[in-house]
């Protein structure tokens, strides 16, 4: 990748430059947390982490996210509700409002980074923030670079961050007054109206969801992976809450990362230098790597305080359910330190089943995880947001439609090519419910899921034996070490079978009406691994 700016023009964009303020080059985390703590925008907790409010926005605004359609782009992105478009025009005049805007503050701060931990595919990413908590943030997720790497960074692209720049809505056609936009032309990201540090993060990952595939032959995968002492690779999708993160930090493996990857022909390889891993319920028992993780230098989003201290309540979601903390990759002790792991052995599908229907595991033919795989099932629980009165599913492409510019069928097709060519193994395992559905069922214990991984890594199923579930028809094993019987056969777990079929079917059906969009691009053997489903009706 070559596509560089010089340096004399490392703050001009096009007709426009940024030169008149302060401007705070590459600033360590320490001078960074004390300029958010002069302007009054942060409080340093008990354990010496940066706690932060983002403001208004405290998640990504999937709305509000665009990507400028060009010849470049025309023929190539996947336009949809997700990839909506804009014109070079509204981009043009927007990136000019942010430039002059960015130009206006009393201050900014560059922090210049790079993602891929393979050089082969590295790219160089300069964010100019308008907030110095933006510029740790970017610290804390992008690699970082040795002195004399910094010496001669050029970037490849440019983020420009401000989150108090919003827009006429009216006037340049948006659905809000925040935006969020990416030119594959010019590549620039500008983002304005929102201070939510995720829509930075995962700008970058959209962008190498566009130019790997493409360019280069890699599959980019919204996953975390680890690697064992037998230099066994596992990576694990799922969709925020599935416990992709949880899962991923175990002590008795090292870490590659926790969320975005890519799969070369040489292997898995993270993009990124750090972790951005949910808090909510966080405590040191469950999850001690996390929670040891947040202390000098990670930077804590949207989360209360125990009454009268500063030490963090992670029970408390009067801000948002996604409270979050980012931090480098060193905060963990047991990390991969050149992030990177050989093909992997075990692929795992995440999904947290508040019907109570999926087994706590399933292993998948090919066909069954190509169905899985595009489909991205996941569900939300009752009171986690207003309006949602019953467990309700979510599909989510490749377990990561909203950060795909490429049609969804391109990321499969990769997958099964890399199944074939390296023979992994995958497996379907349920974070959800079991012995009903939420309210009535019960959470699957985190060490019962722990216990299912490992026993997987150790080939520990290898010959026991598996039955069927009627409806998904997902193989399930009879046993399974430090995890009870009963639990494994979804159905038998539930007091009435007949009220668990009629779960099953609703489940089913949502699958198969979701499934629609995407059948015409998919071969038959995909088609057959749907659920099987009887009176199909409206949903």
């Amino acid at each position: 990748m070559t596509h560089k700016q010089t340096l004399n023009n490392a703050l001009s964009f096009g007709s426009k430059s940024i030169s008149r303020p302060d401007i705070n080059w590459n600033l360590s985390p320490a001078n960074l947390i004390k300029a958010t703590l002069e302007i009054n925008e942060g409080t340093i907790t008990s354990s010496g982490a940066l706690s932060i409010n983002t403001g208004k926005f405290t998640g990504r605004s999937p709305k509000d996210r665009y990507i400028v359609k060009d010849q470049l782009t025309a023929n190539t992105v996947d336009w949809n509700t997700i990839n909506q478009p804009i014109s070079s025009d509204v981009f043009i005049h927007l990136k000019g409002k942010v430039v002059d805007h960015l130009d206006e503050q009393a201050e900014l701060f560059v922090h210049d980074g790079k993602v891929c931990a393979d050089e082969n595919y590295r790219l160089d990413v300069r964010v100019i923030a308008e907030k110095p908590w933006s510029a740790q943030f970017a610290h804390n997720m992008f690699r970082r670079f040795t002195v004399a790497e910094k010496e001669t960074f050029t970037p490849d692209w440019n983020i420009l961050c401000a989150p108090t720049c919003t827009a006429e809505a009216d006037i340049y056609g948006l659905n809000g007054d925040n935006f969020v936009m990416v030119s594959f032309e010019e590549k620039i990201v500008i983002i304005g109206g929102t201070g939510y540090t995720g829509e930075i993060k995962k700008s970058i990952f959209s962008i190498l969801n566009y130019i790997l595939p493409l360019e280069q032959e890699v599959l980019t995968m919204h996953c975390s992976a680890n690697i064992g002492k037998a230099n066994d690779t596992a990576i694990f999708f799922g969709l925020s809450g599935t416990g992709k993160t949880t899962l991923s930090t175990d002590p008795e493996r090292e870490l590659i990362g926790d969320d975005e990857h890519g799969w070369s022909e040489n292997g898995v390889f993270n993009f990124e230098g750090g972790c951005y891993a949910k808090c909510i319920n966080l405590s040191a028992e469950k999850e001690p790597e996390i929670y040891g993780a947040i202390k000098e230098g990670a930077i804590l989003e949207n989360i209360g305080f125990k009454a009268g201290t500063v030490e963090p309540n992670f029970a408390d979601v009067s801000i948002t359910q996604n409270t979050r903390v980012s931090y480098p990759l060193h905060h963990i002790a047991n990390i991969k330190d050149d992030s990177q792991g050989g093909h992997p052995n075990h692929i795992f599908f995440l999904t947290c089943d508040a019907f109570g229907v999926l087994p706590p595991v399933s292993k998948l033919t090919k066909a069954q995880a190509m169905y899985h795989f595009i489909s991205g099932y996941t569900a939300k629980v009752a009171g986690t947001e207003a309006g949602i009165t019953e467990p309700e599913a979510t599909f989510s492409a490749c377990f990561g439609a909203p950060f795909l510019p490429l049609h969804p069928g391109k990321y499969a097709e990769m997958l099964g090519q890399k199944i074939d060519e390296h023979g992994a193994h995958i497996w379907l395992i349920n974070t959800g419910w079991t012995a009903g559905a939420h309210p009535e069922g019960s959470r699957i214990s985190l060490k019962y899921t722990r216990a299912i991984i490992r026993a997987i890594l150790a080939d520990e199923l290898n010959d026991v034996d598996f039955y069927k579930e009627e409806t998904f028809e997902l193989a399930y094993p009879a046993s399974c070490p430090g995890v009870p019987s009963e639990i494994l056969n979804p159905k038998t777990s539930w007091d009435n079978g007949d009220s668990y079929d009629d779960m099953a079917q609703k489940l089913a059906q949502l699958y198969v009406y979701n499934f629609e969009q995407y059948k015409a691009g998919v071969t038959e053997a995909i088609l057959a691994a749907q659920p099987r489903t009887t009176n199909l009706i409206s949903v």
